[in-house]
């Protein structure tokens, strides 16, 4: 993995935050990190944002101050966060049955589906069994019919299995039903929390935004891959085109549905479990208001606990079937776990995304944190770059 050596640091931290930028310094140096952003708010106060390294590996050009990256799965807490809206909005009820709102869904064993279960991948929905693909994904009443139409793989609330990206297709249409005026999901983020923050997020990336904005994924070569993917068992499982896992986020349609050779990432397309595009700061910013009481978003006290409140395991436990480990997941977010560790208890929540990026709340106290990343690292419950990052943030609180 080739690494900067002399990196180029740019932004700010709060006093007292210095160990923070030492530690970005030091992930281009001795981590691998190419480009990428980090950015903490404090109790409502921005106290880290800094960027550097390079947003295209091939060309040099540099990482900006406005420079966006496709995140992956830590976009489902962006999408998360649309119906922690429309709770505290009561236009939603997490306790309801999904077929409330959506009667269509009420088929092929689905009927008795709540929104908790849904939202915590018990649903047995990880992987379509009807073709998905990019002009499915653009129609949403097709997609809401293929939705509608899905068996599950068993009996929901049975089992757990990570929703790779259908659990997003599934939050947008029940979004689409209880919003009075039936926006999309990435609309409804575009004005309701991204613009009023003033930030740059995007789960619908428009046309209008240049490719110069834009970070290009830089991909960790088969051998790093056989040799430092943790855990291994995962990419083993990866591998098999019958996996669980594969069928979840290999296939049908599959994580490079968001990806454009020409233009980077696909336009005016919503994939909200995986394909969000955001600077670290608008993550950040986002999540802090979340960790510091919501006011800005008109978020519920009772909404915020529901988010911070333990989660409820499948009948089976925690295990997943996808990810063959045990995770926890809770009304669209992830929450800490011995496998995915983050915030400084169990009432954090947020989401990781492959290669590395990670969103979380800690509302214990009040932090609000985002990393972004164009180097795709390899391990699964935690980048050694984030986690340098995360050590040195809590240590200055």
């Amino acid at each position: 993995m080739t690494a900067i050596t002399s990196p180029v640091v740019e932004g700010h931290v709060g006093r007292g935050f210095d160990a923070v930028r030492d530690v970005f310094e030091e992930n281009f140096i001795r981590r691998g990190e190419i480009g990428g952003a980090c950015c903490a708010y404090y109790r409502g106060e921005r106290v880290v944002d800094i960027w550097g390294g390079v947003r295209n590996k091939i060309t040099g050009d540099p990482w900006e101050r406005d420079t966006m990256v496709v995140i992956h799965s830590a976009t489902k807490g962006l999408a998360a966060m649309t119906l922690a809206l429309a709770h505290s909005r009561q236009w939603l009820d997490y306790e309801e049955r999904v077929a409330t709102y959506w009667p269509e869904f009420a088929q092929n064993g689905k009927e008795d589906v709540t929104v908790r279960q849904l939202l915590a991948h018990q649903a047995g929905l990880f992987a379509f069994d009807e073709p998905v693909d990019r002009g499915v994904v653009a129609d949403l009443d097709r997609l809401a019919a293929v939705m509608a139409r899905h068996k599950p793989a068993w009996k929901p609330g049975t089992r757990q299995a990570y929703h790779g990206l259908t659990i997003g297709f599934y939050e947008g249409e029940l979004l689409r039903r209880v919003d009075p005026w039936h926006r999309s999901l990435g609309r409804f983020f575009h004005e309701e929390i991204a613009r009023p923050l003033g930030e740059d997020v995007y789960i619908r990336l428009p046309e209008e935004i240049p490719n110069s904005r834009l970070a290009t994924l830089s991909a960790p070569g088969r051998m790093e891959m056989l040799v430092g993917f943790r855990p291994l068992r995962l990419m083993v499982q990866g591998l098999n085109p019958r996996s669980n896992i594969n069928r979840a986020l290999s296939v049908n349609p599959g994580t490079s549905v968001y990806l454009d050779d020409q233009r980077i990432y696909a336009r005016n397309l919503e994939v909200p479990a995986g394909g969000g595009v955001a600077t670290a700061r608008g993550i950040a910013h986002a999540y802090g208001i979340f960790a510091a009481g919501g006011h800005q978003l008109g978020l519920r006290s009772e909404t915020l606990e529901a988010l911070a409140a333990d989660a409820i395991p499948a009948a089976n436990g925690f295990f997943d079937e996808c990810l063959r480990g045990e995770v926890r997941f809770s009304l669209g977010f992830m929450k800490p776990c011995e496998n995915v560790p983050f915030g400084s208890g169990p009432r954090s929540f947020g989401a990781p995304g492959a290669g590395g990026s990670l969103g979380f709340a800690d509302p214990d106290v009040g932090l609000g944190y985002g990393y972004v990343t164009s180097q795709m690292g390899m391990t699964f419950s935690g980048d050694p770059r984030d986690v340098a990052l995360r050590k040195a943030l809590y240590s200055a609180l």
